[in-house]
């Protein structure tokens, strides 16, 4: 063990040189702010899917000023269907501290990184090693799983103490040079290599060494999260519309799609349901002069604790009247302007496409 500890990090930095990742955009910048944008979008979301959102949004915000300067509508337009949404709330409060408290330079420490909005302490760990070249130990959950299985580490990973720990234990592997291929190396090894399901073993560089694999423990290093039954829970949308525009409304900025325009919903987080009534009756009531509500669209989408079934209700408004509730009348055609929920977005679009009538 000890000798694996001591050569750890030389063989992950060898390993990187030769078989890790290199044609990544970020990976061509010591631009902080474009490093920090990767980190936050690479949370909890693949790749693949990133790519193009990274750079239609540094398209519109090259830079920390930018995005600084920008409307809230704005930048949720440019995140809507990455998900997590307060990634995007949080990474435009943080811009406007920068600016606001920093001089408009991203702070180059992991510490300070980890005060600003939305910055953990493995992100800022990622940001000051690549940007700035400081000595920072990262540890999201695919180094976790990387670090779990080469050594062997059985304790449940949900506990704080195992956490603590392995923050100690990752800070314990850090090399004194090449910090920032070797923390690329580690990203690389758990995205590519030692993967949550069937992990390419034969090229790890330490398929030899490694005491999941010696052990045959690499299905359950780290020790896996107790199973839970995902919950199914009911809502309601309101599609109310009259000639070329629909009744959009913000979502609060606490909770589920948070700070986005949708359509107006009963409680999303509700178990049972509860609220469609109250809903519609605000649409139907006078001085509304709404036309009669039909059911004509359902809908489920997958949050990380629930799955969300939908049921949308169409109402034909004979004028635009004032709905309430911080709404307004949106054109169809700026709708896509908007930042929306993924799953409105796409019902709103198929509507526009006459898929429902």
């Amino acid at each position: 063990m000890a000798a694996l500890k001591e050569t750890f990090a030389a063989r992950v930095i060898a390993w990187q040189r030769h078989a890790g990742r290199h044609d990544l955009p970020w990976q061509k910048t010591r631009d902080a702010y474009r490093i920090w944008l990767s980190e936050v979008m690479l949370q909890q979301t693949q790749v693949a899917t990133v790519l193009p959102y990274y750079e239609r949004f540094l398209k519109a915000f090259p830079d920390v000023a930018t995005l600084a300067r920008a409307a809230p509508d704005e930048v949720m337009a440019h995140w809507s269907g990455l998900g997590y949404y307060s990634r995007a709330r949080n990474l435009h409060r943080a811009a406007r501290d920068v600016v606001e408290h920093h001089g408009g330079r991203v702070p180059q420490s992991a510490a300070l990184l980890e005060t600003l909005p939305g910055i953990g302490r493995s992100s800022a760990a990622a940001i000051a090693a690549f940007a700035f070249g400081e000595r920072a130990a990262i540890l999201d959950g695919n180094v976790k799983r990387v670090l779990c299985r080469v050594f062997g580490i059985e304790r449940p990973m949900q506990k704080q103490s195992t956490e603590r720990e392995l923050v100690g234990f990752a800070l314990g592997l850090l090399p004194e040079h090449g910090i920032e291929r070797y923390t690329q190396g580690l990203m690389d090894l758990g995205a590519t290599v030692c993967t949550a399901k069937a992990p390419r073993c034969p090229d790890c560089p330490f398929a030899n060494d490694c005491i999941a694999r010696a052990s045959g423990r690499i299905a359950t290093l780290p020790a896996p999260r107790e199973k839970r039954i995902t919950p199914r829970r009911k809502a309601s949308f309101v599609l109310a519309r009259h000639s070329q525009s629909v009744w959009l409304e913000r979502r609060p900025e606490r909770g589920i799609w948070g700070g986005l325009w949708c359509l107006p919903a009963s409680a999303l987080d509700a178990r049972s349901g509860a609220g469609e009534a109250q809903l519609l009756e605000r649409f139907m009531k006078a001085p509304a002069q709404a036309g009669v509500a039909s059911e004509f669209a359902r809908f489920e989408h997958a949050f990380t604790h629930f799955t969300l079934l939908a049921s949308v209700f169409a109402i034909d408004c004979r004028r635009e009247d004032d709905f309430g509730r911080d709404g307004r009348w949106v054109p169809w055609r700026d709708c896509a302007s908007l930042g929306l929920p993924a799953p409105i977005k796409t019902l709103l679009l198929d509507v526009q496409q006459g898929l429902f009538r």
